[in-house]
């Protein structure tokens, strides 16, 4: 076996170095490995964010990025340079979580140096009262490109799945037949089935109903604006505004912490939208539910979606007795705990159940599959609801 001089299998050294990188050089990692160039750049980015917190010079990672804006913009081009997007998204909210940087945040140069995503326009949607106006267009600049980004991966197949959804949900007895729904005209005819032939007779035809350019659903949105809800908030708005782009969904965006905010007004950007937003605060669903429920002209064709972790600062039996009152007129409901890629949140378990108890049960939600929930909430079917998110 052929070795590099040190009695080492190049094989070997690999795993070295790799487990070199993983735990820091510490005294204690042992594997007597030094690293120089890329490797030391790289360790070096990330001693300054995970470092145990040894002092510059010392075998050990000391961690910290400075105070100044020019430090942390540095170490932002460094780890954009070593490592993949998907990676520097997560050091950079590590960053802000672990080293207080925020506040950085608001200083153009810094925007322009980070990678953009759901996260960091949450962040940037929480300073967005303090946030000086040398900064403001910056950060909408960023906002509105992870925007784009969300609305090209996600608008034409929500427009799809939901035209095809409202087009099936507007039935008719006669139809012509390329407008026949043979799955269900079979089962509604089974009963005239003719073993000797093999076949069912269809006394009863059920069609899809010919698309229209009148409203036939109305949705409404009511989201919790709390700080723990920011990409929830993101993904919702821009739902909201592609929902609000089809003439046949009327579409209202209210967003709620104590006070309740009715921003459909502004659904032709969801930019708009989400800094007319204020993330942080306390909660009152109740409240929210009473002003989504004022609302409501035709409860059997209207669709509202809760997107919330349940935590209710206001009344919980109010909130319960609005959510049963809705559907008990014909309102189908939807609790989603979150509208995120992040999984099931921390969340209200005893309010989660207790909605469920209603027949609406609570359940996070990825922005893929919120295009299928909401077909389903439209056709007024079972919901594709995670078994891993679900509410028990």
């Amino acid at each position: 076996m052929s070795t590099d001089g040190t009695g080492r299998s190049p094989g070997t050294d690999e795993r070295l170095r790799r487990w070199r990188m993983v735990l820091g050089g510490e005294s204690a990692d042992g594997t007597g490995v030094a690293l120089s160039g890329t490797d030391a750049a790289m360790d070096g980015a990330l001693s300054a964010l995970y470092g145990s917190g040894g002092a510059a010079g010392s075998s050990g990672r000391s961690a910290g990025l400075g105070a100044s804006a020019p430090s942390v913009a540095r170490w932002l081009g460094d780890i954009r340079t070593y490592f993949p997007g998907s990676v520097v998204q997560v050091m950079q909210r590590d960053a802000i979580d672990r080293l207080g940087l925020s506040a950085l945040l608001l200083e153009p140069e810094m925007l322009e140096a980070v990678e953009a995503d759901v996260h960091l326009v949450g962040t940037l949607l929480s300073l967005n009262k303090v946030m000086p106006e040398t900064t403001r267009e910056t950060a909408r600049a960023v906002v509105r490109k992870v925007v784009e980004d969300i609305e090209k991966r996600l608008a034409t197949r929500t427009r799809a799945t939901l035209t095809g959804a409202l087009d099936r949900s507007a039935r008719i007895s006669r139809p012509r037949h390329r407008d026949i729904d043979w799955d269900r005209t079979i089962r509604a005819n089974l009963k005239n089935y003719l073993p000797e032939h093999g076949t069912v007779v269809p006394e009863r035809l059920i069609g899809y109903g010919r698309a229209s350019q009148s409203v036939k659903k109305e949705v409404v949105l009511c989201v919790d604006q709390s700080g723990s809800m920011a990409a929830s908030v993101v993904y919702a708005s821009v739902f909201g505004a592609v929902l609000a782009s089809m003439r046949s969904v009327a579409t209202r965006l209210v967003v709620f912490d104590t006070a309740v905010v009715d921003l459909t007004d502004q659904l032709d950007d969801p930019v708009d939208v989400l800094f007319g937003t204020q993330l942080g605060g306390g909660t009152d669903i109740n409240r929210a539910l009473s002003y989504c429920q004022s609302r409501i002209t035709r409860p059997a064709d209207t669709v509202v979606v809760l997107i919330s972790d349940l935590y209710e600062g206001g009344i919980r039996d109010g909130m319960l007795k609005r959510v049963a009152a809705m559907k008990a007129s014909g309102v189908q409901f939807v609790a989603l705990l979150a509208l995120s890629d992040e999984g099931a949140p921390a969340y209200d378990r005893e309010h989660a159940a207790a909605l469920a108890a209603l027949g609406a049960p609570a359940f996070a939600c990825t922005p893929d599959l919120f295009p299928e929930v909401m077909a389903a909430a439209i056709e007024k079917r079972p919901l594709p609801i995670p078994d891993a998110s679900a509410a028990r």
